[in-house]
C-alpha cells in the first residue's frame, strides 16, 4: 500500500509546494469532485507549511474550505445534470428501482443540511457525498452553506495537526492509527445507518399508505 501512495503523496506535496495555497484549493476542490485525493495527506502537509513559517493556519483552512466548495459544485451538478436521469432510467432495470430513488429524496429533504455538515467531517464520505445530493437536488444555498462550514472545520483540524506534528506531519503512528480505526467505525456507521433508514422509510411509506 505504501508503495501505491507513495507517488500520489509526491505529486501532492510537489503541487502544494509550487502552488501554495492555490494548490491546497486545487486539491482539495478534486478531492470533492469525487476524486479520491485523501485530505488527511493534503492538509496536514499544508499545516507543517505553516509551521515554517510560509502559510497562516487560517489561510490554509479558508483555501482548503473553498477549494471543496467549487469541488464539491462540480460533483453537485454532475449529480444534478445527468446524475438524476441516469438513476431514473437505472432504476427501471435494476433490483434498485423507485422506491430507493425515493428514499434518497426524502433523506436529503429531511437530513440534508446536517448530513452535509457531518458528511464533510468524514473521512471516505466527504468524497463522495455532493454527488447523491445532486441528484436528490437538495437546496443548493443550504447544500453550499453545510459544505463550507464542516469543510473549515476539518480543513482547519487537520491543517492544525500537521501544524503540531511539524515535520514528522505524515509519520506518527498514533496519527494513522486513528484514521484506520476512524475508516473502519465509518464503514460499519454507514451500513447500520443505510439499514435503519430503509427500515424508517419503509415504515413511514405503510403509515401512508393505510
Amino acid at each position: 500500500m505504501e508503495t501505491l501512495i507513495a507517488p500520489l503523496v509526491a505529486a501532492v506535496l510537489g503541487l502544494i509546494s509550487a502552488g501554495g495555497l492555490a494548490g491546497v484549493a486545487l486539491l482539495m476542490a478534486l478531492e470533492s469532485a469525487c476524486i479520491p485525493i485523501p485530505s488527511e495527506i493534503i492538509m496536514p502537509f499544508a499545516g507543517y507549511l505553516v509551521s515554517t513559517g510560509r502559510f497562516e493556519l487560517w489561510g490554509v483552512a479558508l483555501a482548503g474550505a473553498i477549494g471543496c466548495n467549487i469541488g464539491s459544485h462540480v460533483a453537485y451538478m454532475i449529480g444534478a445534470k445527468g446524475g438524476r436521469p441516469l438513476a431514473e432510467r437505472w432504476s427501471q432495470h435494476s433490483v434498485f428501482g423507485k422506491r430507493e430513488l425515493q428514499l434518497a429524496d426524502w433523506f436529503f429533504n429531511k437530513y440534508g443540511a446536517w448530513a452535509m455538515f457531518v458528511g464533510r467531517l468524514l473521512p471516505v464520505v466527504r468524497t463522495f457525498i455532493a454527488l447523491p445530493a445532486g441528484i436528490a437536488r437538495m437546496n443548493l444555498w443550504t447544500f453550499h452553506l453545510f459544505t463550507f462550514v464542516g469543510s473549515l472545520i476539518w480543513c482547519y483540524a487537520l491543517a492544525y495537526i500537521g501544524q503540531r506534528l511539524g515535520e514528522n506531519w505524515h509519520d506518527s503512528p498514533a496519527l494513522k492509527t486513528a484514521f484506520h480505526v476512524a475508516d473502519a467505525v465509518i464503514v460499519l456507521a454507514l451500513v447500520a445507518g443505510a439499514i435503519w433508514l430503509v427500515l424508517d422509510f419503509r415504515k413511514k411509506r405503510r403509515a401512508r399508505q393505510l
